[in-house]
């Protein structure tokens, strides 16, 4: 389900490249912090490559929390024109996009476009992609529910 400016529509979509896995623990910043904490897409965040599943050119950062655990919000970065392609994870997601124009389609639904400052849900389980549209980077602050994974869809989506 996608909430925007508009108010809430009815496509069950979410954002498929903010998905890590538990090999970007090396990228972690540890426990869920207690104190405040604070980055920018700018600021000097350690980005790493995204799981083998996905082309090169795709980025993350882990922003707070560890990928295996529940509860990690993570960066994911992707450069104009990227195609992420269909997978899923059993966590859910949520996402904001923060700089970009991407295309998320979601099985059995038509593609959404999100714009910086929109918020999608991603349910568990449910293959997705995404598309970078435009001539800038994408950038996705992406908070899983669980340990963070991403399982490739064989096939394309219905």
């Amino acid at each position: 389900m996608v909430k925007s400016r508009t108010g809430t529509s009815s496509l069950n979509m979410a954002m498929s490249a903010g998905i890590v896995s538990v090999s970007l623990i090396a990228c972690a910043h540890g426990a869920p912090s207690s104190a405040p904490v604070t980055h920018t897409v700018d600021s000097s965040l350690q980005w790493g490559p995204c799981p083998a599943i996905f082309p090169a050119g795709c980025q993350i950062a882990v922003l707070n929390g560890d990928p295996s655990k529940p509860n990690a919000d993570v960066f994911l970065r992707v450069p104009a024109g990227y195609k992420i392609p269909a997978h899923s994870h059993t966590s859910p997601e949520r996402m904001i996009l923060v700089e970009g124009k991407l295309s998320v389609r979601y099985e059995g639904t038509p593609a959404a476009a999100l714009t910086p400052g929109e918020y999608a849900y991603g349910p568990a389980g449910l293959p997705h992609e995404a598309t970078c549209r435009g001539k800038t980077s994408c950038t996705l602050f992406i908070a899983f529910e669980g340990p963070v994974d991403a399982l490739p869809h064989t096939g394309a989506l219905k």
